[in-house]
């Protein structure tokens, strides 16, 4: 294939991406995942922010954007962390330890991210070493892969805040394993030994059967919940539970998971990106809000129902 013809389905497939993901990000700047986390706050909720990328962004123009967020949330003094995803950063010492500088200053948590299969042992690598120096890191545990029973060891060995979630990818070498079953192997592994640990899903069966096992057995812990998606099932859950909620909020491209590196080896790729192609061209959030979808950027408080019940 000659390279016009790559750069135009590269072009092509970066502009549906993004289009597609609006519906999971509070917008393309900073400022809109601030203001998302404000009212967020109003509502008692905590945040944690990310910075999206494009996969043609350099690892130099992503960390500025983290170091960035991590400026904002030291002046604004929010219940609110900064998640990173080191495959963007290329696995760069010299840009993570900027980064950590940063939050050095106010101690903010960092929280690394959980993309493919492939890069969890130099991501692991990385956050040890990392943790040497700085001590407020947090992981990502899938439940679809069986290496997070081992990597749930090494979490507690470093003290580390874990975010446990059902996984996108299938681990490569088992991929029989059922989510909802590896998550709570995972979470009966977390139990009593971690420091803290975020329940990350909307399902509310799961998320309860979770989060009481760790309440019984004595960890810190609390729902976490993706901006964009319906939350009211899920709040009531956290209600009975007793736990707080914090929701991750994204800003910048919308691209995730749809990386056409990944789509090339996982076709469904291409089903989700027609999926969310389809959300988001449905009605406005302020719609969308009476069924319990956390409210856009653009919203006000007063136009969304979201409450703790």
């Amino acid at each position: 294939m000659n390279s016009g013809l790559n750069k135009m389905i590269w072009a092509a497939w970066e502009a549906a991406a993004k289009h597609a993901g609006r519906a999971y990000i509070a917008g393309p700047e900073l400022d809109d995942a601030m203001s998302a986390c404000r009212r967020l706050l109003g509502q008692g909720f905590g945040g944690t922010i990310c910075f999206w990328n494009l996969e043609s962004d350099p690892p130099r123009r992503i960390v500025e954007a983290y170091i960035s967020a991590l400026a904002v949330l030291a002046s604004q003094k929010m219940d609110c962390y900064l998640s990173i995803k080191l495959p963007a950063l290329k696995y760069d010492v010299v840009l993570l330890n900027a980064v950590l500088e940063q939050a050095q200053h106010t101690h903010t948590l960092v929280h690394f991210d959980s993309l493919e299969h492939a890069t969890a042992d130099q991501t692991f690598s990385m956050i040890a070493m990392a943790a040497r120096s700085y001590p407020h890191l947090g992981c990502t545990l899938p439940g679809r892969w069986l290496r997070s029973l081992t990597d749930v060891d090494l979490a507690v060995d470093l003290g580390l805040h874990v975010r446990v979630v059902k996984g996108e990818w299938p681990d490569p070498q088992h991929a029989e394993i059922d989510p909802r079953a590896g998550y709570l192997n995972v979470i009966d592994r977390l139990a009593g030994r971690a420091r803290f640990v975020a329940v990350a899903t909307h399902d509310p069966e799961l998320g309860r059967t979770a989060l009481q096992r760790l309440r019984q057995a004595g960890t810190p812990c609390s729902l976490e919940l993706l901006y964009g998606l319906p939350v009211k099932p899920a709040l009531k859950v956290a209600t009975e539970c007793g736990v707080p909620v914090r929701v991750y909020v994204p800003f910048g491209h919308g691209w995730l998971p749809y990386s056409l590196t990944h789509a090339r080896r996982n076709p469904r790729v291409f089903w989700w990106i027609l999926r969310d192609l389809i959300s988001a061209g449905s009605p406005p959030l302020s719609k969308k809000s009476s069924r319990g979808i956390l409210p856009s950027a653009k919203e006000t408080p007063s136009s969304t129902s979201i409450s703790r019940a």
